[in-house]
């Protein structure tokens, strides 16, 4: 991009330039020659004026893009990290619940055994 410039800016110069030469040497009187060289330094400037407004309007509309893009992308990956977060959570919730329930039969299991063994030693005491 660079180099495109350089030879924008090069081809820019060697057209003044050769305007410039060729207002001097036509034949006209000096003060004419001074309002046609004013004149026409006046529209280069105009023209780059408008050709530097554009450029910087479009460099403008161009960051004001990929910013909304950008903040567009990390509302999704938030959003993302925010819904895998809720799975992990509820996954991990589920499985909390199935141990528990899983312990307190366990734990229900032992009570009956140790209930049944505990009749079962009172019997033989009793018997004796």
């Amino acid at each position: 991009m660079k180099d495109q410039a350089k030879i924008i800016v090069a081809l820019l110069a060697g057209a003044a330039i050769g305007a410039a030469v060729g207002i001097l040497l036509a034949p006209s009187s000096g003060s004419e020659l001074r309002g046609d060289i004013a004149d026409y330094v006046d529209d280069l400037v105009g023209t780059a004026r408008d050709k530097a407004e554009a450029t910087a309007n479009s460099l403008r509309d161009y960051g004001n893009s990929a910013i909304e893009r950008s903040k567009s992308k990390f509302r999704s990956a938030v959003n993302d990290l925010s819904e895998y977060r809720d799975g992990v959570v509820d996954s991990v919730k589920s499985r909390a619940n199935n141990v528990a329930d899983a312990g307190k039969e366990v734990v229900e299991h032992a009570k009956s055994r140790v209930k049944g063994s505990a009749n079962d030693l009172n019997d033989n005491i009793q018997d004796a």
